[in-house]
């Protein structure tokens, strides 16, 4: 099964019962490793998810893994949070922590760079606008290639 629709597969077991628990899906990733295939899904919570929550989520999703059976080969299921740095891949995710500073990579570059770094100031279905150091840059959403929280210590 192509990695995409493995992906999809995983994300439509997984929401009903994150939402039924009150958790955000952040992000899945199916990705081979090492030689070994690994699936991980990335959640959280207001206050952040600790590791009671990722052995909950675990012991719902397995099964569901097992009965629909979206990757026909072995895996190793991994739930964790998306840490100090979590990816930002829905609209929400923009709206949630703008005013956060944030690192983007551009799949083109946008003013003549392809990486930025800078406080996130609006977002939008078609646009991502930053503060890099006083200067406003606006990037159209589909030039994304990742964006995340940059934390700072």
């Amino acid at each position: 099964m192509a990695k995409s629709r493995v992906l999809s597969a995983v994300e439509e077991m997984a929401t009903p019962v994150l939402d039924e628990m009150g958790i955000e899906l952040v992000d899945i990733v199916y990705i081979k490793e090492g030689g070994g295939w690994f699936l991980r899904i990335f959640i959280d919570k207001p206050g952040g998810v600790g590791l009671e929550d990722c052995r909950r989520i675990s012991e719902r999703i397995d099964p569901l893994l097992d009965e629909h059976n979206p990757i026909p080969h072995s895996y190793t299921l991994e739930v964790s949070s998306p840490g100090l740095e979590r990816p930002l891949k829905k609209p929400a995710h923009y709206e949630r922590f703008t005013g956060s500073k944030i690192r983007l990579n551009t799949f083109v570059p946008v003013e003549g760079r392809r990486k930025f770094k800078g406080v996130l100031v609006a977002s939008d279905n078609h646009s991502v606008t930053l503060d890099t150091e006083g200067n406003r840059v606006v990037i159209p959403m589909e030039q994304v290639a990742s964006a995340r929280l940059a934390a700072e210590f």
